[in-house]
């Protein structure tokens, strides 16, 4: 590139989770899913966006039948802070009555949000229901909602990339860093 840094690496503070890092761990999730799941059909729930990279890669780590469905869930708007309004933006399109579900998320901090979803997941009658997340950040917990496979837990920062956005951008770092001081919104 010429020497010239990128638009993506100017909006890295630091990387707090490089790729490997990243791998090492999704491959230890998937055998330990893998293991739990042994002999049951597993439904995969991605919470949209952030977490197709992270949902996507431990799919491909998880050795027991899978299927996948996707819903959509709004807590923020444009704001960087959880405004505590959920909505449900897109449904499952399979129902879950009866079935084993995982529902994977890219990053949990208040669980308010989180709270919220499994609430509306149980009323549905599931035969299990747990959640994996890709990050926790136990700072900001408000809740205390029970998360079954946790890859990493990070401090309370802004962070981008690997599927987390600031602003519908840079979800497509393949690692995941800090965002740079200087795109940092007022408050955060």
């Amino acid at each position: 590139m010429n020497g010239q840094e990128t638009e993506l690496e100017r909006a890295v503070g630091e990387i707090l989770i490089d790729e490997d890092r990243l791998n090492e761990r999704i491959r230890e999730l998937g055998r330990e899913i893998s293991a739990d799941y042994e002999g049951r059909d597993l439904l995969l729930v991605g919470v949209l966006k952030g977490a197709v990279f992270f949902m996507a890669d431990l799919m491909r780590e998880i050795g027991v039948p899978c299927e996948i469905d996707f819903m959509a869930i709004s807590s923020y708007g444009a704001a960087t802070d959880s405004s505590g309004v959920v909505r449900i933006l897109k449904d499952l399109d399979i129902n879950i009555d009866g079935r084993h579900v995982l529902v994977v998320e890219d990053i949990i901090d208040s669980r308010l949000t989180l709270s919220y979803l499994i609430r509306n997941l149980e009323a549905r009658e599931p035969a299990t229901l747990e959640v994996c997340a890709l990050m926790t950040k136990p700072e900001r917990r408000e809740l205390d909602v029970p998360v079954r496979y946790i890859g990493f837990e990070i401090p309370n920062r802004f962070v981008i990339g690997y599927g987390l956005d600031f602003a519908e951008r840079y979800r497509n770092l393949p690692y995941v860093a800090v965002l740079a001081d200087d795109l940092m919104p007022e408050g955060v």
